[in-house]
């Protein structure tokens, strides 16, 4: 192989894969002497990929992890299945994707050839997932179309669905995207209306990146150094402003750990608490404020799958008392 920039990204794919690749394979590979692959060896090093050598009839060559990440080289089905994941992923809201994913998504995908983008939208339309039914399913080509145009700081038209079901036409200053692991909302600046609005994600539809760039403006928010973590508060503070905070107060008959692990992290952390569970045994304590929706609140308690008391707020333990007497009507109806 005498094109010197193929043959780079040739060896670089080969040392990519988690192994040790003798000097004298690598050449027989490359088609090229041993002394050419210690060249190109050490051409990788200049341009800051970390390969380590090692000595003896055995020795050879392999990519470590270096102080900082290096590009990669993918081969088409690597790029495919990433893809594909990522996607599956970002669409569903799975909790812990957030905007890193989808940035990846975007970065991804906008480098993929025709050929391997219609083969990540065939595979993906070819799949059915399981998922749990209390978040929303996003076209991820919104979601990286969003993601593009926040990074680079390019206005972003759409429609937008409220939630009474009117359409409008939304002209915006994209800021971030803020994942809470059942939905996925945007910031932006609304230049029709000249402020800032979030907006489902999921209630989005035909977004198109005009083209135009902007400066970024500095979000509403006091003692802010922008960026993500500015989005998320004021994202937090946006939905607080919206609806009313349930100040909840839940004594479980189970472990901290394992009511934690089958609650949202955004319903806060319980706390081990001897004696806390409804008939006096060894349980935990949740007290947390939220702004969820009141059914979904019940909805999530109850799926932690133990026994659990409701201290507070009253309109929960009225909500929970109404909510169990469906339950056990719909149980009897079905017992005759």
């Amino acid at each position: 192989m005498t094109d010197t920039p193929a043959r780079l990204l040739k060896l670089l794919s080969l040392l990519q894969t988690p192994r040790e690749w003798p000097g004298g394979e690598l050449a027989e590979r490359l088609d090229v002497s041993p002394r050419t692959v210690r060249r190109d060896i050490d051409r990788l090093r200049e341009l800051g990929y970390p390969v380590e050598a090692s000595r003896g009839s055995l020795g050879g060559y392999r990519l470590v992890a270096g102080a900082a990440m290096p590009p990669l080289v993918l081969d088409d089905e690597e790029a495919v299945a990433i893809a594909v994941g990522l996607r599956a992923g970002a669409g569903h809201a799975i909790e812990g994707v957030d905007e890193a994913s989808v940035r990846a998504l975007a970065k991804l995908e906008q480098v993929l050839p025709s050929r391997l983008r219609h083969r990540v939208s065939a595979l993906q339309n070819a799949t059915v997932p399981l998922t749990r039914g209390d978040g929303a399913t996003i076209d991820p080509q919104t979601l990286t179309t969003l993601a593009s145009a926040a990074t680079g700081q390019e206005a972003l038209r759409f429609s937008y669905r409220s939630g009474d079901g009117r359409e409008t036409k939304r002209q915006v200053e994209p800021y971030r995207l803020v994942s809470t692991g059942r939905r996925w909302y945007l910031v932006a600046y609304d230049l029709l209306r000249a402020d800032w609005r979030t907006f489902r994600v999921d209630r989005v539809s035909e977004p198109f990146a005009t083209g135009a760039r902007f400066a970024a403006r500095p979000l509403p928010m006091e003692g802010g150094e922008g960026g993500a973590g500015d989005a998320a508060r004021y994202f937090a503070r946006s939905m607080a402003s919206r609806q009313p905070e349930l100040r909840l107060d839940v004594r479980f008959a189970a472990p901290a750990e394992f009511v934690a692990a089958r609650l949202p992290p955004t319903l806060g952390v319980p706390e081990p608490e001897p004696g806390s569970g409804p008939a006096g045994e060894d349980g935990c304590r949740l007290r947390s404020s939220s702004t969820d929706s009141l059914e979904w609140v019940a909805l999530r308690l109850a799926l932690v799958d133990c026994e659990f008391a409701v201290q507070g707020p009253p309109e929960l333990v009225a909500y929970l008392e109404s909510l169990g007497a469906r339950l056990t009507r719909a149980a009897s109806h079905g017992k005759g």
